[in-house]
């Protein structure tokens, strides 16, 4: 998502006012208003169908989009809000944010796994589960990171990758305020069941010992 910046086409929407936003409805379209970057704020018409399409994808409000409008320069933009009807839920409006190079964002960047050969855990058969394949990270928009990378070298069966471990590219920082997990190296089903079993066996033999061992106590104490 990070690498390349999808595109958002839109045309500029002429009249303002709840008319020309009801006729751009009924044309098909989704009106909206770019902001901010220091110029005039600018009415546009996304095509229902595109902003449709774009928002059942999810993490819409959290993806940096390049803004292509006919007559003018592209540009970067996040969506601050998306207007929907009460009855249906369908988008009606929405208010997308023009931005600087230096503006900071909150943006989900894909993590990619290195060291699997150098993985204990995994030679020994365990298993690699991804926890989060990608992180919310608030980052530059002029210095987007393509991924992040998290390594599983020396990790054995049961450990677990944080984000404390990964380096994070300058000036990125996560939106969660906590040390969180990233992946881990689960033991094999087969190794799970048998250690599962291993401890109810143990569970069962410790009662029937402290059972034996009442037993012999409530005996002595009748003699």
């Amino acid at each position: 998502m990070a690498g390349e910046i999808p595109d958002l086409n839109a045309t500029v929407r002429t009249g303002t006012g709840k008319g020309a936003a009801r006729q751009a409805r009924r044309d098909g379209h989704v009106p909206g208003i770019v902001y901010g970057g220091g110029v005039d704020p600018l009415p546009i018409n996304v095509p229902y169908n595109v902003l449709f399409k774009k928002l059942k994808q999810g993490r819409f409000l959290a993806t940096l989009f390049n803004l292509k409008v006919d007559g003018h320069d592209d540009v970067r933009v996040i969506c601050r809000n998306v207007q929907r009807d009460v009855v249906k839920d369908l988008p009606t409006h929405l208010d997308l944010m023009r931005l600087k190079r230096t503006s900071k964002i909150a943006l989900y960047i894909p993590v990619e796994i290195e060291g699997e050969d150098d993985c204990p855990g995994i030679r020994k058969g365990g298993v690699l589960t991804m926890v989060r394949p990608e992180v919310e990270l608030r980052v530059t928009a002029g210095d987007i990171p393509e991924s992040i990378t998290a390594s599983v070298a020396g990790l054995e069966i049961g450990d677990t990758v944080t984000i404390s471990m990964i380096d994070l590219p300058a000036g990125a920082k996560p939106t969660i305020d906590r040390d969180f997990v990233i992946a881990n190296i689960q033991a094999p089903s087969g190794l799970a069941s048998q250690s599962d079993e291993e401890d109810e066996g143990e569970t069962e033999e410790g009662a029937e010992e402290a059972a034996a061992d009442e037993q012999s106590e409530e005996d002595g104490g009748e003699e």
